[in-house]
């Protein structure tokens, strides 16, 4: 049995990643902005026998990340998935871009896993072979090209670098730092016209991160366990 904190899990894939490390016998801490309305989840925890609890964390609030690491105090975390994120809102494009809902985006997106990194860097050290996943996105790669959306597009390119220079900070200290591109998932944030289901990506974001080692850190891996040229 692994322990796995997942941010962003009341929704979307990180529901599903909940579902499914549940369903294998893991336990999981599962993080998000509003626990009391978070009815799928409290659905959930109501099955688990105890291994789910559900806890407040808003990644653009750094007093709230630490207020969460700080009751988990002396927990060790073998799964860290940064998966809290935003799409960045309507106004994104050249020549309509909100300034306030592009750094907001950034906060989120970007500074949001960073501040959760540093808060629980002593849970993830007193695992034994502990892995800090950030789900990314494909268009936060130079070799992606999608217009419009300026706002989300850098704030999962900057991401990528963080999580990058991370894993080279954290050499020493065995925590395994990896990057994923979950696919073009339905959800609220993807869409209906995605490529595929929830059930898929997290299916596929799961054995990904069984398999990856610490020589993997750093790497900016595909849903399907391809490396994603960035």
């Amino acid at each position: 049995m692994s322990t796995l904190l997942i941010t962003g899990a009341n929704r979307g894939i990180g529901l599903e990643l909940v579902r499914q490390y549940l369903e294998a016998g893991n336990r999981v801490y599962a993080c998000c902005r509003q626990p009391d309305s978070a009815s799928d989840l409290a659905s959930l925890a109501s099955k688990s026998t105890g291994n789910l609890s559900i806890h407040q964390m808003d990644v653009s609030d750094e007093q709230s990340i630490k207020a969460c690491a700080k009751a988990l105090s002396g927990t060790a975390i073998d799964v860290l998935i940064n998966n809290a994120g935003i799409m960045g809102g309507e106004h994104q494009s050249f020549g309509n871009a909100s300034l306030d809902d592009w750094l907001h985006t950034i906060q989120v997106n970007t500074i949001g896993p960073f501040r959760v990194a540093e808060s629980f860097k002593p849970h993830l050290e007193a695992a034994e072979a502990p892995k800090l996943i950030t789900i990314s996105s494909q268009v936060g790669a130079s070799t992606f090209t999608m217009p419009g959306i300026y706002a989300y597009a850098s704030s999962k390119a900057a991401v990528n670098k963080v999580m990058q220079t991370l894993a080279s900070e954290w050499q020493t200290t065995g925590i395994c730092v990896g990057l994923m591109h979950p696919g073009w998932v339905k959800t609220d944030m993807g869409g209906s016209e995605a490529d595929i289901t929830p059930q898929e990506s997290a299916e596929g974001i799961r054995r990904v991160i069984e398999k990856m080692t610490f020589k993997d850190s750093g790497k900016f891996f595909k849903w399907n366990g391809d490396i994603h040229p960035w």
